[in-house]
Parts: C-alpha cells; sequence; structure tokens
C-alpha cells in the first residue's frame, strides 16, 4: 500500500510543472498528480491547508521538516511564509528546487537540524515523527531552533486506527515506520520535551465521504485490496481520482481520527 506525508484552496494536483519528470514512487512518499494517489494526497494537503487558515505564518520564518516532494512547503510558501525547506533524499531536494523555486530548499539529516537556534517561528513537520528513531530528541531539538513563543505542527498517522491491535512501541505493520502513536501519546511527548500550550486535532472522513462509503465500502479497504490483487476496478479509480480536501475534516482529538495533527509552542 502507498502511505504518504502529505497553492490556492483549489483542488488542482499541484502548482508545480506537471509536464516535467517528477519523483518516482518509493511505497511510502505520496505524490500530486497521480489518480492513483489522489486519495493520500488529497488527506495529507488538508493538513496543509488547514495550518494557512489556523496556525500564523505570514511573514513568518517556517521550517519544514521532511518536505519530501515539495507541495506542502509551496502550499505554506504562497499563504505568506518565509519557507526553509528540508528533507534527507537528495532527489526530493532536488525535485523541490525545480518545481517550487519560490521554495528555500536544501538537503538536511533530521537528526541534526540544520538550522541556528532560536532561529525559527514556525516548524512544521507532517508525517514524518513515524519515521524517526529518536523522536525526542527530535523534539527537543525543535524547541531550541524556535523563537520563544514559536509553533511547532505535526502531524502522524493515529496508531488506534492505522494499526489497530499494535501497543505503544511495538514495531508497526508499515515497514516503513519505526513507530506510530496515539493522541495521549504524541500530546505526553510533546510535554516532556518542554513544550506547552498543547492542542491536540484528528483527520478524519467528511459525512459525506462517509456516507459514500456506506453505499460503496471502505475507500482504504478497497485501495489495499486492489494494490494486492494488482487489480485497479474502474469504479474505484474513479472514486479515488475524484476525491477533494473537502472529503476530510480537521477537528478536535477523538481516539477514532485517521491522523493526529498536533499544534504546541515554546
Amino acid at each position: 500500500m502507498l502511505y504518504g506525508k502529505g497553492v490556492p484552496a483549489s483542488n488542482s494536483p499541484t502548482t508545480a510543472d506537471t509536464t516535467r519528470p517528477g519523483l518516482p514512487l518509493t511505497g511510502e512518499r505520496t505524490l500530486p498528480g497521480i489518480d492513483k494517489e489522489n486519495y493520500w494526497f488529497r488527506r495529507h494537503e488538508v493538513a496543509y491547508r488547514w495550518i494557512t487558515e489556523h496556525v500564523s505564518v505570514a511573514h513568518y520564518d517556517l521550517l519544514e521538516a521532511g518536505c519530501g516532494e515539495g507541495y506542502g512547503a509551496d502550499i505554506l510558501q504562497r499563504a505568506g511564509a518565509r519557507v526553509t525547506a528540508i528533507d534527507y533524499d537528495t532527489a526530493a531536494i532536488e525535485h523541490a528546487v525545480r518545481a517550487y523555486p519560490a521554495v528555500r530548499a536544501a538537503v538536511g539529516n533530521l537528526a541534526e537540524l540544520p538550522v541556528p537556534a532560536a532561529s525559527q517561528d514556525v516548524v512544521v513537520s507532517l508525517q514524518v515523527i513515524e519515521h524517526l528513531w529518536n523522536l525526542p530528541e527530535f523534539l527537543r531539538d525543535i524547541r531550541q531552533i524556535l523563537h520563544p513563543g514559536g509553533t511547532v505542527v505535526l502531524s502522524t498517522p493515529n496508531r488506534l486506527t492505522f494499526s489497530p491491535g499494535v501497543a505503544r512501541g511495538e514495531k508497526p505493520t508499515n515497514p516503513f515506520h519505526v513507530e506510530e502513536f496515539d493522541g495521549e501519546q504524541l500530546a505526553e511527548l510533546l510535554a516532556d520535551a518542554g513544550f506547552g500550550e498543547i492542542e491536540m486535532y484528528g483527520i478524519s472522513h467528511s459525512a459525506e465521504l462517509r456516507s459514500r462509503e456506506e453505499r460503496s465500502g471502505s475507500l482504504v479497504d478497497r485501495q489495499v485490496a486492489a494494490i494486492l490483487s494488482q487489480n485497479w476496478p474502474p469504479t474505484l479509480a474513479a472514486d479515488v481520482a475524484a476525491i477533494t480536501v473537502d472529503d476530510f475534516v480537521v477537528h478536535p482529538h477523538r481516539a477514532d481520527a485517521l491522523d493526529l495533527l498536533a499544534v504546541a509552542r515554546t
């Protein structure tokens, strides 16, 4: 299954020039402009758009730690943030530089963030922390590079719904993930790293999408079955291609959320 990370409020696939060669699918990284990836792309895109509407980013120095393809950094930059985007993957950064020239993108190791202390107003890291071997250290590093009163925004799959039956600290079923988290656990980790004013949210399907799923079945389960069988029915392809950011909602944290979204301040 393809899991991933991931412009104005239109539902255009991307602001990048999609006629140019893009990044290859890795099985983990979600990319814009690919019909079969559209569900996962929109599920990640909604978090970036929520940030532009609910977190002060305009005219602020913002670091995106783990930017992937770069579409999220572009959304944040278009909202007025002075964005620096880093990723460990050289190919991803080379692509981001070409596709989103207004974004400052550079190769960087999240285990040793390459930015000065107290230099950022906001740090955004979406669909990244589940890949890290030492999350407590990463959170402490983020706190160190933020200005006093700075804000961190994190998203990650909710272990309770993404890997049902997997307990805290157990290896997730997704081979790309080191560890997955529940909402209370993530809030505790942020508090232990010295953050305050911690706000926990969730990302879920909209009522309209849930209604459609009642008629046609779980969209996630149908995609998993299609990938495992290597048979992508036309009806599924059409349903996935039709997904928009409006098919997802951000709400106060609930245990049944698909993804977690945390906002905390120094």
